[in-house]
C-alpha cells in the first residue's frame, strides 16, 4: 500500500463497469476484508476549501463511498459490482458527482476505527474485485510545493507572515535646494 496518487470517481467508476459480474470487495488493512454482508450506505460529494499554512488557497472535491456491516446479519459472498453500480446510479441521478473528485472509502468496525481510506489499487482476481485501501495521511502543502515545514535556516517559520518590507523615502532631486533642508527632507 504504498501508491502515493489517489484515485479520482471517475478511473474508479471505470474499474467498476469492467468488471459488473465480480463480487466487490474491500481489504482495510492487510489480510482483513470488510466483512462480505457489508452495505453501501451512502456516497458523499463533499467540496473542500482551506487555506494552509503557507497561506494559499486549495480547493478540491472528495466522494467518499461509506461501508457499513450491519450486526447479526451473516452473508458468505459480497455484493457484486453491479449491485454497487446500480447504488451509484441513484445518487448519481439526484447528485452529479464531480469526475475528478478524490475517491476515499469511509469504514469501521468493532475491531477498526472508523476512518476515511483511499483506494490503493483495485485488483480483478478470480470471481472478485478487490478494492486495497491504504489509510489518509496528514500533509504539508507548503512543503509539497518545494517550501519547508518547520523553520528554515534563518529560524523562520513556514507557518509565519512574510515579514514587512523597510519603506525607503525617495527624493526627488528636481526640488528646490530648501526643500532638502526642512524638516523630512534629506540633510
Amino acid at each position: 500500500m504504498n501508491k502515493s496518487e489517489a484515485i479520482n470517481w471517475k478511473t474508479f467508476k471505470d474499474k467498476l463497469l469492467q468488471h459488473p459480474e465480480r463480487e466487490l470487495q474491500f481489504q482495510y488493512a492487510e489480510g482483513k476484508l470488510v466483512d462480505a454482508a457489508y452495505h453501501i450506505t451512502e456516497i458523499k460529494q463533499a467540496p473542500i476549501t482551506s487555506v494552509d499554512c503557507g497561506g494559499v488557497m486549495n480547493n478540491w472535491t472528495e466522494i467518499i463511498v461509506q461501508l457499513w456491516v450491519p450486526d447479526n446479519e451473516q452473508q458468505s459472498r459480497s455484493m457484486k459490482v453491479s449491485k454497487a453500480l446500480s447504488i451509484i446510479s441513484i445518487v448519481e441521478k439526484m447528485l452529479p458527482l464531480d469526475p475528478n473528485g478524490t475517491v476515499k472509502i469511509e469504514f469501521g468496525n468493532s475491531e477498526f476505527d472508523t476512518r476515511q481510506m483511499f483506494p490503493n489499487e483495485m485488483i480483478a482476481e478470480g470471481a472478485s474485485l478487490t478494492v486495497d485501501l491504504r489509510p489518509d495521511a496528514v500533509q504539508c502543502k507548503a512543503q509539497e510545493r518545494g517550501g519547508s515545514c518547520g523553520t528554515n535556516d534563518k529560524g523562520e517559520e513556514c507557518c509565519a507572515p512574510v515579514a514587512e518590507k523597510p519603506k525607503v523615502q525617495l527624493i526627488n532631486p528636481a526640488a528646490p535646494a530648501e526643500a532638502c533642508c526642512t524638516p523630512g527632507g534629506c540633510c
